[in-house]
């Protein structure tokens, strides 16, 4: 019994989840989405205001969680070489995964060929192409002028710059920052029992935000594009159930299976908010208290990854280039593939942090390889609901390289790894 309810929290997370996409298919389904009822009441009104509270809720949370987790964990290092030491390794691992996802992409989609037999509606969607960031200007954007603002506006980079710069300014100054070193720690304690009371209200928030989408985006959005659809589908569950399982055991000696069990919150979170920012909060919890990762590499490696590391927009990438190539009748040589590798690895990190960061590192790749950008408009239909597929792979990809630096580094604790009961949330607060 006790079991039973150690696991009810997060077995309503996914029971949720599930239910979401069954009810909001359902509508769709039988057409009632068009009622003036479920339109108003349902979808713009019960759905869309949770949904919103909740997104709202775990952002407001981001900001504070990361500046203050990464303080206290540069400050636990003690070693400030450490923190070079980490940061190559995660930079590396995450833009090795990024570049083994495209390519994977890119094999299933040659091989399959999806689009071939599309049939273009120059009465479909439109795309205006947004001008993709200049390499200065992304570098002269990692310092914060005014960090203030920066933590206003949400910008990852700049804050886990300036929490670095701080938390290493503190551990410098040695016995003066003492007091400081308390405050953080016991903020750090107050903010992560926040994200506790938060989860308490996921089953609610996930049920309407998947509801919601299930509801607006059904099978007639998805029958045309069923190619494209699958292939990408396909590609991602092949890198997040093959290429993360075999990084954990062969470069991490890590059981796959408790890792992804253990995982399974913060990747319904993910689903269901199609933010890898927004899931922040969880994915710390779950790397720290469930897998055993120590503070001072996942308070690092987590926002990292959730700024950098998107393995799913790149497998969308592969596959949207493939497809658009052969809507309009264009081949792709070598040349063109192994373009289309570096240039959606790269701009993994050259176009971090920016909104619409998909579809502008889409719209990099396909300028490279000589694509029509306008193609994009024919896979906007189906985005959003494989953009929620690929933001749970990016989160997995994040906690997957989080787990094997901290293991590197002897920061992860094998007996809280192994443990199924580790860091389990209560049924009630």
């Amino acid at each position: 019994m006790t079991e039973i309810l150690k696991t009810t929290l997060t077995t309503w997370i996914m029971v949720s989840m599930i239910a979401g996409a069954l009810f909001g298919t359902f509508i769709n389904f039988q057409g009632l989405e068009e009622s003036a009822f479920v339109q108003e009441f349902l979808v713009e009104g019960v759905f869309s205001v949770i949904g919103a509270i909740f997104i709202s809720a775990l952002k407001m949370l981001v900001v504070p969680l990361v500046f203050v987790s990464l303080v206290c964990g540069v400050t636990s290092l003690g070693d400030i070489s450490a923190l070079g030491r980490i940061g190559c390794k995660a930079l590396i691992l995450y833009l090795l995964t990024t570049a083994l996802a495209v390519t994977i992409a890119l094999a299933l989609a040659v091989f399959v060929s999806p689009g071939g037999d599309y049939i273009l509606n120059s009465g479909g969607e439109s795309f205006t192409a947004r001008p993709p960031p200049l390499l200065s200007k992304v570098l002269t954007d990692l310092v914060p002028s005014n960090p203030i603002a920066a933590m206003a506006d949400g910008n990852m980079l700049q804050i886990i710059v300036f929490a670095i710069l701080f938390g290493v300014s503190m551990t410098l100054v040695r016995e003066q920052g003492g007091r400081i070193r308390d405050f953080f720690s016991d903020l750090n304690g107050i903010i992560m029992k926040m994200v506790g009371l938060i989860m308490y209200l996921a089953p609610i928030g996930v049920f309407c935000l998947v509801a919601r989408t299930f509801t607006l985006q059904g099978a007639d959005v998805i029958m045309p594009l069923a190619g494209y659809f699958l292939v990408v589908i396909t590609s991602l569950l092949l890198h997040a159930g093959g290429s993360f399982s075999l990084l954990l055991k062969l470069v991490g000696g890590l059981d796959p299976l408790i890792f992804f069990k253990k995982l399974r919150t913060a990747i319904a979170f993910a689903f269901s908010t199609a933010s890898s920012n927004a899931t922040i909060p969880a994915t710390l919890s779950v790397v720290e208290d469930r897998l055993g990762v120590k503070k001072s590499v996942a308070a690092f490696t987590v926002p990292l990854g959730a700024t950098i590391n998107m393995d799913g927009t790149a497998i969308m990438q592969g596959v949207a280039t493939v497809f658009i190539a052969n809507v309009y009748g264009i081949g792709l040589g070598m040349s063109d593939v192994v373009t289309i590798v570096l240039t959606a690895t790269l701009a993994s990190i050259g176009t971090a942090g920016v909104p619409g960061v998909g579809l502008i590192m889409l719209t990099m790749v396909l300028t490279q390889v000589g694509l029509p950008v306008e193609g994009i408009a024919l896979i906007l239909g189906v985005d959003r609901l494989l953009d929620m597929v690929r933001t749970a792979v990016n989160i997995t990809g994040d906690a997957t390289v989080t787990c094997i630096v901290a293991k590197s580094e002897n920061a992860l604790d094998r007996d809280i790894f192994s443990d199924p009961a580790a860091g389990v949330v209560q049924a009630s607060p």
